[in-house]
């Protein structure tokens, strides 16, 4: 790797609230010679807040192609840039894949700056199990494909993921009760760090009330944490299990009545782990 050449930085900056910015994110965005911003006109109030003068440069979903051979030039030639998105950490469903691949390719150096992570934030605050998660991502706009792709999910056991708009949020919300049942536990994250930010948990068909109950609910930045399928397909039914589990877990640490249930049953070990917390948080 050549020393001549820049460094990509890819610079997570706050999801809302201002005092989430880390030092040296400012110290990095200031000392740069360009940073691609996701919309420049979203980013600009930002950099003004903290006293950033570096040039901005758009790279967007629509550009981020073409705009990659010019900044791959400038960073070959031994500019540094810096890489943020419109709020959280960039490449988390937002662009930048294809810039950092082709750097990576050209040999230049790639540095994270880490910070604030919406999908992360909600997980921690969630009280879902978080060893084992999927992220999805934005589900399909159009209600077929949308209630199809979460019909691929149906027997997933990791606690799920998404990102939705504020206008598509219910009708999501009500296919999940339809794909994965109404009783399934579910987290609605809204405005994470800002002045309205909520956090909610329910059956889905609660979520769905609570939703419909006030339409400013609706509004805002979601993200919706799903519990996994805490149930696999096996000899067991899903009334025995619990009654197993809830026996064990007088006695036991969750952990170990996990795994002695699952000698008894034939059940997978995590998704006994993941009914017991389940049944435990259902109580609190």
């Amino acid at each position: 790797m050549s020393n001549n050449k820049g460094v990509l930085y890819i610079v997570a900056t706050p999801l809302g609230n201002l005092g989430d910015m880390s030092p040296r994110a400012v110290e990095v965005l200031s000392n740069v010679q360009l940073i691609a911003a996701e919309d420049t006109r979203h980013s600009a109030p930002l950099l003004r807040h903290f006293g950033i003068r570096t040039p901005l440069s758009a790279l967007h979903e629509h550009n981020e192609r073409a705009a990659c051979a010019a900044l791959l030039q400038r960073l070959a030639a031994g500019a540094s840039v810096a890489l943020i998105s419109d709020a959280g950490t960039p490449l988390v469903n937002d662009p930048g894949y294809h810039l950092v691949s082709a750097a990576r390719a050209h040999g230049i150096r790639v540095v994270p700056i880490p910070g604030p992570c919406a999908l992360i934030a909600a997980l921690s605050a969630a009280g879902l199990p978080s060893d084992r998660f999927v992220f999805e991502g934005f589900l399909p706009a159009r209600r077929a494909a949308r209630v199809s792709h979460l019909e691929t999910l149906r027997d997933e056991s990791r606690t799920l993921i998404f990102y939705e708009a504020p206008h598509r949020v219910l009708d999501c919300v009500t296919d999940m009760a339809q794909v994965f049942g109404a009783e399934r536990r579910a987290v609605i994250a809204r405005e994470l760090t800002k002045v309205f930010e909520t956090i909610h948990d329910d059956t889905l068909a609660g979520l769905g009330d609570w939703l419909r109950a006030d339409a400013h609910r609706q509004k805002g930045e979601f993200v919706i944490l799903l519990q996994g399928n805490i149930l696999e397909p096996a000899g067991q039914t899903d009334d025995e299990a619990r009654r197993i589990l809830r026996i064990l877990t007088k006695e036991l640490p969750v952990g170990q009545a996990a795994a002695l249930a699952a000698q008894i049953t034939g059940l997978k070990k995590n998704a006994l782990y993941n009914m017991a917390l389940s049944e435990k948080n259902a109580k609190t």
